[in-house]
């Protein structure tokens, strides 16, 4: 008969700890906000989803202070490939998400992302939309009048713009002018910036201007730029 392997038995202060932590974490039910995360991941995107992936989980903890947040990623990629996971209020389920995808060529799919916020937001509320990309090759008119129907349901659109595309750039502030969010610009490898902008987006989600606000009081750099603007709209 084979040795059995010894058993490590966790002790008390081990699982209080575990217990606590567990304790934090809000089911979908008490996440006080919802936030939609969608990413274009067509190849080009590759490097920003890797920094994503590392960088999600900032999301949650920053808003553990002002109710908690459910998160639903959505992706496309390849010849109309489109994805969209269930919610989830815990990074590790978001993070496991985010691993069973790969980037791929293809085309962008913004029309696409917006309806299917829209079709979410009717379902329930939804505090924003975080969309990352860095071009859009569909038609515009198309695009913006599905912005504007989201717009009828008031959830914003935080459009982050990787690289210098103009007619990217045109589109996407355009939405979210529409949809009165905010429209920012970040560098191929500027992860730290991508990460303020994430928490900034997942604040507000929960806990709306105010917190956002209070919030952007306290930290300063984006997220107090992301509140001016959001405030500005309003």
């Amino acid at each position: 008969m084979a040795d059995k392997l010894p058993v490590r038995r966790s002790s008390g202060r081990e699982i209080d700890a575990f217990l606590k932590q567990a304790a934090q974490v809000p089911t979908l039910a008490q996440a006080k906000g919802r936030l939609v995360f969608a990413i274009d991941a067509t190849l080009s995107r590759a490097p920003t989803w890797d920094a994503a992936s590392e960088i999600q989980s900032d999301m949650f903890d920053v808003t553990q202070d002002v109710g908690g947040l459910a998160v639903q990623l959505v992706w496309f990629r390849g010849r109309g490939e489109f994805r969209a996971s269930g919610w989830t209020t815990t990074p590790a389920a978001l993070g496991a998400s985010m691993r069973e995808a790969h980037c791929a060529s293809g085309f962008t799919q913004l029309r696409r992302v917006l309806a299917h916020v829209r079709t979410e937001a009717a379902n329930g509320p939804v505090g924003a939309l975080v969309y990352v990309g860095d071009c859009c090759e569909e038609n515009a008119d198309v695009v913006l009048k599905e912005a504007g129907a989201l717009a009828m349901l008031g959830v914003p659109a935080f459009m982050f713009h990787e690289g210098r595309d103009a007619n990217a750039a045109g589109v996407f502030s355009e939405v979210a002018r529409l949809t009165r969010g905010v429209y920012a610009r970040f560098d191929s490898g500027a992860a730290g910036r991508l990460r303020e902008l994430l928490r900034a987006a997942a604040i507000y989600a929960a806990g709306g201007t105010l917190a956002l606000t209070n919030y952007g009081e306290r930290v300063g750099g984006e997220a107090k730029r992301l509140a001016r603007t959001i405030t500005e709209h309003r």
